[in-house]
């Protein structure tokens, strides 16, 4: 190990499928093993297949075991953990761990780092006014913090009043070899539609589904097309009853959680991403490395990631009769869906690399200052 290691301490809500969580086990691997060591602090623990993702040896687990509701002995548990790890850095993320930056000023720690990775389910778009109060009341206790999407960023500069000095814009990175278009690109019948995300509310498959719906009547008899949702959650009835009742089961496998997503990816045609919110999307990005055109909504960071009529189509939050056309445009247009497809991978392999990303993370790490990035192309200077 280096003399000039660093300790940090990431704190998330579970650490489990998920997007804020797969940005970390990027940023993780990606980071020297040398030059850093990780403690991963959980609200709600871990779960072991997802932690295998995690390729160094240089991590660590705890688990905060907070109760549900208030719980106010997780401040004294987290203070004496904090006490015996004395870490460099504390890394906080999203609404669920912002408290937490309050143990980390009381325990000295040289570096606070909070990061906004995309709006929960309770505060979309940074409305809630309970957790705006909080964002201000804690501003002085965190050193810096880290926006992914625009949105985020204006939202942190405009309404919490965050100085420009102490705010980092950093997207999202993805890796171009383990995410990259299928060698054999000849597509035989189904048409697959593919999306990868928790089946939660925040994700709107709900959407997806009644736009499939739509599609597949226009195309019955004419083209075979099939929906697959890679992921799992508390929505997976709602979204199996909208099938159901319009006999599109058939055409859909509603896969779980995986562990083959990139090469599931590589046997779509088009992506498509249905949320409500977002902050910068890990799967837009998996997906356009993958050579996929990508529909998604417009929301959150989506239309810094997809460009409309380039790189797949920016559609209406609530309309699934939009969604279906958008669907239809690639299903009808062989050469479109391919232009696009090339036109994403194109955009993740000038602006999108893991290697961007992690530079500018640890620039942070090292300085304590932001790095001057260029907020549209995630690169540096």
């Amino acid at each position: 190990m280096s003399q000039n290691s660093l300790h940090i301490a990431h704190v998330v809500h579970r650490f489990d499928t998920g997007g804020l969580e797969n940005g970390v086990v990027n940023l993780i691997n990606s980071l020297g093993s040398e030059e850093y060591t990780h403690s991963i602090v959980t609200l709600k623990g871990h779960s072991t297949d997802f932690a295998a993702r995690i390729k160094t040896a240089n991590v660590k687990f705890y688990d905060l075991a907070k109760k549900d509701g208030n719980d106010l002995s997780i401040f004294w548990r987290m203070n004496q953990l904090l006490k015996q790890l004395k870490p460099d850095i504390l890394h906080t993320r999203n609404t669920a761990t912002l408290e937490l930056q309050l143990v980390g000023w009381w325990r000295r720690v040289k570096l606070r780092i909070h990061g906004e990775h995309g709006w929960d389910v309770n505060d979309m778009h940074g409305q809630n006014l309970t957790y705006r109060k909080l964002r201000k009341l804690l501003k002085p206790f965190i050193h810096q913090y880290i926006a992914l999407s625009k949105e985020a960023r204006d939202y942190l500069l405009d309404i919490i009043k965050v100085k420009p000095e102490r705010l980092n814009h950093i997207c999202n990175g993805v890796d171009k070899s383990k995410f990259s278009p299928k060698k054999d690109i000849t597509r035989t019948s189904p048409f697959v539609i593919g999306c990868v995300g928790r089946l939660e509310d925040v994700k709107n498959h709900v959407l997806l589904a009644e736009a499939f719906v739509i599609a597949s009547k226009q195309t019955q008899g004419k083209v075979d097309i099939q929906l697959q949702l890679i992921g799992e959650g508390s929505c997976r009835d709602k979204v199996e009853s909208i099938l159901t009742a319009n006999d599109c089961i058939k055409a859909s496998w509603l896969a779980g959680n995986r562990n083959d997503v990139a090469a599931l990816m590589t046997e779509f045609d088009i992506f498509v991403l249905p949320s409500l919110a977002e902050g910068i999307s890990n799967t837009i990005l998996e997906a356009m490395a993958c050579g996929l055109p990508v529909i998604a909504t417009n929301v959150g960071g989506n239309a810094e990631l997809v460009q409309h009529d380039h790189s797949g189509y920016v559609v209406n939050v609530s309309d699934p009769q939009e969604m279906a056309e958008r669907i239809l445009d690639y299903v009808g247009q062989p050469e479109l869906k391919m232009q696009h497809g090339q036109n994403g991978r194109a955009l993740v392999e000038q602006k999108f690399s893991i290697q961007v990303m992690t530079s500018a993370y640890n620039n942070l790490y090292r300085t304590g200052k932001p790095a001057i990035l260029d907020p549209g192309s995630n690169t540096l200077p």
